[in-house]
């Protein structure tokens, strides 16, 4: 974030990676979803974005590249932002993402820290996509459930960051490659207090339960988990698989948010009557134990 005057301040992301689905213009529309999710979660208001390409010009037909700038172009103009231009180079794996800039109000600047005891944790999509995605990759995935994934990731985190923001809420993030975990932790991390969160009220993607007890789960859920297994504590009576599933590296995945305790209920009815309808409440911040993670059944 960059500080223009007492009114304005910037915020600058980047971010890009290679396809998680077959079809070129949702892979675009997800990508850009993705990119956009870090202004959300800053409360700031996407202006204008980048395209960055590495495209094989070489071995793929460029209509591939039109589909998928198409995508984004789409998901861009869904948030009101610009495109300004962009970089492509050649590469031999395909990769697609923006650089994304956004404004918003030095005093109403949403950090993942600042979360307090009594606090209560909102999520807004479900979880789930890493493993959905995996079973894809090895043919194991139905149309319906990847169809409910996909959906989940072009959806924008737009109306979710309003209204987390007019809800007053201390601290927000997106979660993505970290899987819901590993951002929670980021949010508790050296903090006077710590995190409990309800394994039954995670909500997750159509599937998404079936895979990770089938071991369909990415690379990137097993090192999130070994990551912060120092600061995490999973009770007894936690099924294994939600214990994964709370490490599942999400893209394109909602915006987690410690919100005032009173506020929280009515929180997730306005989203999901604006349009948010995974929006959940799914633990709480608490006093002890600090900087620990608590996943109960």
């Amino acid at each position: 974030m960059y500080r223009l005057d007492d009114e304005r301040a910037l915020i600058q992301t980047v971010d890009f990676f290679t396809p998680i689905v077959d079809d070129p213009y949702l892979f675009g529309r997800i990508a850009a979803a993705n990119a956009l999710s870090d202004v959300y979660a800053m409360g700031g208001r996407p202006l204008c974005a980048m395209n960055i390409v590495g495209f094989p010009v070489k071995t793929m037909d460029i209509e591939v590249l039109r589909e998928i700038l198409r995508g984004g172009l789409d998901a861009l103009r869904e948030a009101g932002a610009a495109l300004a231009g962009g970089h492509t180079v050649e590469d031999a794996e395909l990769k697609y993402g923006l650089s994304v800039t956004g404004l918003v109000h030095p005093g109403r600047v949403l950090t993942n820290r600042g979360a307090r005891a009594g606090d209560r944790l909102v999520l807004t999509k479900p979880l789930g996509t890493g493993v959905v995605n995996t079973a894809l990759k090895r043919g194991r995935a139905s149309e319906t459930d990847v169809a409910a994934a996909v959906a989940s990731m072009t959806a924008l985190n737009r109306r979710a960051a309003e209204l987390i923001a007019a809800a007053g809420a201390r601290a927000c993030t997106d979660v993505t490659g970290f899987g819901l975990g590993g951002h929670l932790c980021e949010m508790i991390e050296g903090a006077d207090a710590g995190a409990v969160v309800s394994a039954g009220a995670l909500p997750l993607l159509p599937g998404a339960r079936e895979y990770a007890r089938e071991g369909l789960m990415p690379g990137g859920l097993h090192r999130n988990r070994e990551f912060r297994a120092g600061m995490t504590d999973v009770a007894d009576g936690v099924p294994a698989d939600l214990a994964d599933l709370l490490f599942d590296p999400q893209t394109s995945g909602g915006l987690l948010a410690a919100v005032p305790g009173p506020r929280a209920e009515d929180l997730v009815a306005a989203l999901r009557e604006g349009g948010v309808p995974g929006a959940a409440v799914v633990g709480e911040v608490v006093a002890e134990p600090a900087g620990r993670l608590v996943l109960a059944p």
